[in-house]
């Protein structure tokens, strides 16, 4: 618990999945360490809940970070195959915010919403003392449909091909360039070029997309601990092993850049926007060919085999102890 970002595997597993209140039937899939979404089972249809942190980065400009802040708890409900239908907001902001900034901010947010097919169903929205930073609340996501379509993320088997799109750091690309330009020492042509990242963060319906194309057995969004981070928790929740070649990943221009710049490893750093899929490999090549079709880069990377533990260009690999993007930001959010 010392470092910043998510509880890790010791405390959710001896803290967090011993304590979840009252005995339930009706829970088809609850907490587990590395699944972003649970599944309840009601008149036969699963509903399928993600909740998050919400953030409000205005430096972004409003309508960018009302989009960004929702874009991350909808793709933990679209990763399970069901496309998110409804949602809950809590914004709990600074006293000082002006009316007309929560107006456009909400705006901005509904506006979003329903480009996504999404409704705002309940909320919560109050200023408050002592918000002086940019997490503001949060927000329940929910999607319904049939309990044989949902797929979870340790539903990988040997057997299949990996696919991964958009790939790593494009999110922290995108943000960093965005929030801290002065203090990246890059060109402004690199800058420009980074700051168009966020436009990759954004999964919903590229995860739809790829559910629709092929048989997916397990999808995960990349972001805390990143596309290693988020490969290790595939292969450990199905037993299996992945063998990843990093040459055939996807690479946004720029990204690289800019995580040298604030020195983290782009492949250990919250990458929103990025899926990682389990696929059946007869599959493999109509799941690109849909994301591209929706112009997202994506590619078949790896297999699915019997073992366990990830390997890269034959490589064994770890997760990172924590998302280095977290002091990163913390640091330079200090000298500004």
């Amino acid at each position: 618990m010392d470092e910043l970002g998510k509880v890790d595997r010791d405390f959710f597993d001896s803290i967090l999945y011993p304590n979840l209140g009252a005995a339930a039937d009706d829970v088809v899939l609850g907490p587990r360490h590395g699944v972003d979404f649970g599944v309840v089972e009601v008149g036969g249809q699963a509903v399928v809940l993600a909740t998050d942190p919400l953030s409000a980065l205005l430096d972004l400009g409003v309508d960018r970070a009302a989009r960004f802040a929702l874009d991350v708890v909808l793709a933990d409900v679209a990763v399970s195959g069901i496309a998110p239908s409804h949602l809950s907001v809590t914004l709990t902001l600074p006293a000082e915010m002006p009316d007309d900034t929560v107006a456009a901010l909400w705006r901005a947010m509904a506006d979003h919403a329903r480009d996504l097919g999404v409704r705002i169903v309940a909320e919560h929205v109050g200023r408050y003392p002592g918000v002086d930073a940019s997490w503001v609340g949060g927000a329940t996501a929910i999607g319904v449909g049939h309990r044989d379509a949902v797929v979870r993320p340790d539903g990988a088997r040997p057997g299949d091909a990996l696919v991964v799109s958009t790939g790593p750091a494009a999110e922290v690309a995108g943000l960093f360039s965005s929030l801290f330009p002065d203090q990246l020492g890059l060109s402004a042509s690199t800058l420009r070029t980074a700051r168009q990242r966020l436009d990759d963060v954004g999964s919903v319906r590229d995860a739809i997309a790829a559910v629709d194309a092929g048989e997916v057995t397990a999808m995960h969004d990349a972001t805390e601990g990143g596309v290693v981070g988020g490969l290790i928790e595939m292969a450990r929740g199905a037993g299996v092993r992945f063998d990843v070649d990093s040459t055939r990943v996807p690479l946004a221009p720029d990204v690289e850049a800019v995580c040298d710049a604030i020195d983290v490893d782009p492949w250990h750093v919250t990458s929103a926007g990025t899926l990682l899929v389990a696929v059946d490999a007869d599959d493999a090549d109509a799941v690109v060919d849909a994301l591209a079709r929706r112009g997202t880069p994506a590619a078949v990377v790896g297999t699915v085999s019997s073992g366990e533990g990830v390997f890269a260009d034959g490589e064994s690999v770890e997760p990172p102890a924590s998302d280095p993007s977290w002091a990163a930001f913390a640091a330079l959010a200090d000298e500004s």
